[in-house]
């Protein structure tokens, strides 16, 4: 934490959900307009682009030149990826998918589910969803590791602030129900369970995310890629939306063990920064 700089994370959440909720909306509006639903991309990204922008807006406003490096120490040092966390980045996923997938079956769920799907589950106008799904991933984290769980971690232990955040995370996304043809419109949908599960599944995944950023110092390359592949792992497989409410309760188990392997980290209170520092 930078200990001469004191966090802003009402203001700084507040702001990113009115800028995203407002251009989001508006986007859905255009969804629906057959004349110009085409357009609605052009409403969305920027909405998708709001938590970094104002990281950015909030970093290097400070003019506090250790926050500022910090986030650039961070961004650009490949360093502080650990190695022998990669195969954390990479499997965790994957490895979720299949055992969920392996537990739908005695519940009527059906090995076609191990099939590569033959396209993605939803669409995104003139934005090709592979890109889509890596713009979220780096835009996202851009903005969710530069600045807002430091904001978060600076006033709670690491686990208090990795629910909040999950569940911060979770409610942004609530406009995207409202997009026509979007991933959270289809569900939704489909089954408003299958949107609840949607939504909560934010919060095991919250955690995990925040435990692999700070095993590899922060780094936001290292929650970029984790949050990419927590993105393709849910396309490439033929997976039920009923399989993805059992995985939502796989995920919270690997969080809760996480969690209970490094009771330490998540609970400890030494990084806290003092008020009036």
């Amino acid at each position: 934490m930078i200990s001469n700089y004191k966090y802003k994370p009402l203001v700084y959440f507040a702001a990113v959900f009115i800028v995203t909720y407002v251009l989001w909306f508006a986007g859905a509006y255009v969804s629906f307009q057959d004349d110009i639903s085409g357009l609605y991309m052009l409403l969305m990204l920027p909405g998708l682009m709001a938590p970094f922008l104002l990281s950015l807006v909030f970093i290097f406003g400070s003019k506090n030149s250790g926050l500022i490096k910090d986030f650039v120490n961070r961004l650009f040092n490949l360093r502080l990826i650990e190695p022998k966390m990669l195969p954390v980045f990479f499997l965790i996923m994957p490895f979720s998918v299949v055992v969920s997938i392996l537990l739908s079956l005695p519940f009527g769920g059906a090995v076609s589910q191990f099939q590569l799907s033959e396209g993605f589950s939803f669409s995104s106008g003139f934005v090709p969803v592979l890109v889509l799904l890596l713009l979220a991933a780096s835009f996202e984290e851009l903005g969710w590791r530069g600045y807002a769980f430091d904001s978060l971690q600076s006033r709670h232990t690491i686990f208090r602030a990795s629910v909040i955040f999950g569940i911060l995370w979770s409610l942004w996304h609530f406009p995207l129900i409202f997009v026509n043809n979007s991933y959270q419109y289809e569900i939704f949908h489909e089954s408003i369970w299958y949107a609840v599960n949607f939504f909560a599944g934010f919060i095991a995944i919250g955690i995990i995310i925040s435990w692999i950023c700070i095993k590899n110092g922060k780094s936001i390359p290292a929650a970029i890629l984790f949050h990419f592949i927590v993105n393709m792992s849910q396309e490439t497989l033929m997976i039920t939306q009923t399989t993805k409410c059992i995985q939502t309760v796989v995920l919270l188990i690997f969080a809760g063990v996480i969690v209970a392997l490094d009771k330490e980290m998540f609970f400890s209170r030494n990084h806290l920064v003092v008020e009036g520092n």
